[in-house]
Order: C-alpha cells, then structure tokens, then sequence
C-alpha cells in the first residue's frame, strides 16, 4: 500500500515537471528572437565598446590597449569640458522648463471645454515629429537673420539681428534649443493628463472648504498627487536631454558652433569617432556618459523618497 500511495504521488509530480519544463522551452523559443537581438544589437556591442575605451583604436588598424590613458585625457580637454558644461546647462534649464509647460498645458486642457480633443491632438502633434532632422530645419531657418523670430522682433522694435540671427549668435544658441525642447512638450503633457484625471475631485471639494485658494490646492492637492507621474516624467525627459544630437547637429552644420556653444557631448563623441575617427577616445566618452547618467538616475530615485507620495503611502 505505502508503495503504491508513493507511485500515486511521485507519478503527478512527475508530470508537472515535465510540463513546466515544455513551457519553459515554449517561453525561451518565444524570446529567443530578442535574446538574440539583444546579444547581437545591445550587449555584444556595449562589451565591445567598454574593451576599445582602453585602447588606441582608429578603425584602420588593430586596437592597442593603453590602460585608462583615454579617460585621463578626458579631463584635460577643452572641448570636452565644453561639451559636458554646455549639455549640463542643457539638462538643468530645458527639462524643468519642459515639464512646467507640460504641466500647465495638461491642466488648461483638464478643464472641460468645447474642442477638446481637437486641443489635445494639436499640443500634441509636436511631440509626434520631435527630434526629426526635418524640424531642426525648420526651426534653423526660423531663426536665422532673415527668419521670421527675426522678423517679429524687428517689428516691434527689438534689436538687429546680427549676422546669421540666433543661430550665428553664441549667446542665443543654447536658448534656441532650449526652446526647441520646451515646445516639444506633448509626451509629458499626455501622461500628466492622465495623471490629472485620476486626482478625486473630493479632494479638491475638501481643500475649497477648508478655504484653500487656486494655488494651495495645487501646492496640498494637485502636485501631492501628480509626484508619481511628475517623477516618471522627470527621469525620462531627464535621461532623453542628455541624448539630445539631431537638433544640435543640424544647426551648428556638424561642428557645434558657433564658439563651441552647441557643442553638445554626444555631438562631441560623434565628431571624435566618426570625423577623427578616435573610436577608443569616443568609447571612452560613451561609458562615461553611461555612467553620469546612471548616477543622476540613482539621485533622483533616491531623492523620491522625499516628494513622492503614493496611494496607500503613510508617510
């Protein structure tokens, strides 16, 4: 009796492993396709980059190592301080500003209106052509000498502009972009969207009976709420200003002028490998910027902790 009881019991175990095992080759052989597409396009290439940022490495000829010769050098060069200083700037006023703008439109657009969905899809439409070389054409020849910003500012009486208008212009440059990025604020302005229609409306009946005003309830109610999805827009739009290279490239022709003020570091790590073909030196920047990034997203999960508030949360 024992052994036939045993045989019962092992003989369904028995099976169930054996169907977890096909299941688990049926899921592999389904992700096979991007296991490999992320060992062939993603990790074989990010391990081969980390090995050339300790070499000499021209493309022509064979990889020497040099040991961390490339990141010492990294630190005595001007251009590349430069880069980091212009795209600093970049990050710390053009993704508050993003945001902010995201957030004030989402709330216009909260409020129910006629044409709403019209509104919406036209706020949007920027976001959906962002970072194309095609816009970063259009914005260039809006702010050249003879553009139309020009134009307007010649208008009402402004300044002339100088030869090449903003864009021949050290000190307009950065700004141009910068505005470039706010005006591209419609990722951001959805997602907050979604985030402003799911704030009860309780809340804000509570808040306007205890005498709160329009601005201690956005302060007590609204940005309590939204800290989730502001700190998710807040990481990406963070993460995707350090990749900014279209809009860069195509203004300055390639060379991050004028004076260096467009030269933005993944511009500089494009010129170094592709135009001086230092692919060790470029390598070498990319897992710098590899790791900045890395850290600032670290930072700012560990900042959350402080602000961000979620549902359930006693804090």
């Amino acid at each position: 009796m024992t052994a036939t009881a045993t045989l019962r019991t092992t003989t369904p175990r028995r099976a169930r492993s054996v169907r977890a095992r096909r299941e688990a080759r049926a899921g592999y052989a389904f992700l096979s396709p991007w296991l490999l597409g992320f060992v062939a396009l993603t990790a074989g290439p990010m391990i081969a980059s980390l090995y050339l940022s300790f070499t000499n490495y021209n493309l022509f000829a064979a990889p020497k190592f040099t040991g961390l010769d490339n990141y010492v050098r990294l630190f005595s060069d001007p251009n590349f301080l430069q880069a980091v200083k212009v795209t600093g700037l970049y990050v710390l006023v053009g993704t508050p500003l993003k945001l902010i703008a995201a957030l004030a439109v989402a709330m216009l657009l909260n409020q129910p209106r006629r044409g709403q969905g019209f509104y919406r899809s036209a706020f949007y439409l920027p976001s959906l052509i962002g970072g194309s070389v095609s816009i970063a054409i259009v914005w260039k020849a809006m702010f050249i000498d003879k553009g139309i910003v020009a134009q307007i500012g010649s208008f009402f009486g402004g300044p002339p502009a100088g030869e090449g208008g903003w864009v021949g212009d050290p000190g307009r440059t950065l700004p141009m972009l910068i505005l470039l990025t706010v005006w591209q604020f419609g990722a951001p302005m959805v997602i907050f969207l979604a985030g402003l229609k799911q704030v009860p409306a309780e809340l804000y009946e509570a808040a306007s009976v205890d005498g709160a005003g329009a601005v201690r309830r956005f302060f007590s109610v609204t940005l309590p709420m939204l800290s989730p999805v502001l700190f998710f827009n807040l990481l990406l739009e963070t993460i995707h200003a350090f990749q900014i290279f279209n809009s860069a490239y195509i203004i300055s022709n390639g060379s991050g002028g004028p004076a260096g003020s467009t030269l933005f570091y993944t511009l500089y790590l494009y010129l170094r490998g592709f135009r001086d073909f230092q692919m060790g030196y470029a390598s070498a920047m990319a897992w710098v910027l590899v790791i900045v990034v890395g850290i600032v997203t670290v930072m700012l999960f560990r900042t959350s902790r402080a602000w961000v508030h979620y549902a359930g949360d006693e804090r």
